[in-house]
């Protein structure tokens, strides 16, 4: 789920960081340019672990900022296929799940991957969601948020950059998890 990724990178350092310790002040700037953001490939980088070399120091004419090649490694998230995962409820609707992990929020389990045989009702609290039921010998099991849900990865994607985006559309996803549920031992943990 979380691994170190070796990176090299030419980084820009501001002339109003250079009173800062040459570490500190790379590693800030490494964090704001990183951190929180999907690399294609890779993942969501989570930390700047640690800084491996920092060569250069060049100051381009008319510029005024220093200029390094710094190598670093980040902790960053990915998890592999036919990981075992838990998370919280986000959205239920017709189309399946959205469950989040609180720092990533973008794992969706289609209905083609939902416990067989499963079906959908209105939730009568929140008009804009359903509630999806797992039918099982004779009971019903709801996946309705109260409890953790463990499922299964079973695609980690990186869709292209979209040129245009409708505007009633859901903001892009960078990174997105397709996980399923169907199969022993996944599910809301109070089902096990």
């Amino acid at each position: 789920m979380f691994f170190l990724s070796l990176i090299e990178h030419t980084l820009r350092l501001p002339p109003h960081l250079l009173d800062l310790p040459l570490n500190e002040a790379i590693k800030g700037e490494l964090e704001s340019l990183f951190l929180d953001k999907v690399i294609a490939n890779l993942g969501l980088c989570i930390s700047v672990y640690d800084i491996r070399s920092i060569d250069g120091g060049f100051v381009f004419p008319g510029d005024g900022a220093s200029t390094y090649t710094v190598e670093f490694r980040l902790v960053m998230f990915r998890p592999f296929v036919g990981e075992i995962i838990t998370a919280k409820l986000k959205e239920s609707d017709a189309n399946g799940l959205q469950l989040s992990l609180g720092f990533f929020d973008d794992i969706y389990i289609p209905v083609h991957l939902m416990p067989n045989p499963c079906h959908c009702e209105p939730d009568p609290e929140n008009k804009s969601q359903v509630i999806w039921i797992w039918d099982y010998q004779e009971q019903k099991f709801p996946i309705d948020g109260l409890d953790e849900i463990r499922f299964q990865v079973q695609s980690v994607s990186y869709p292209p950059i979209p040129v245009e985006q409708p505007k009633e559309s859901k903001p892009f996803a960078p990174m997105v998890i397709m996980g399923s549920l169907d199969y022993d031992g996944l599910g809301p943990v109070s089902w096990w």
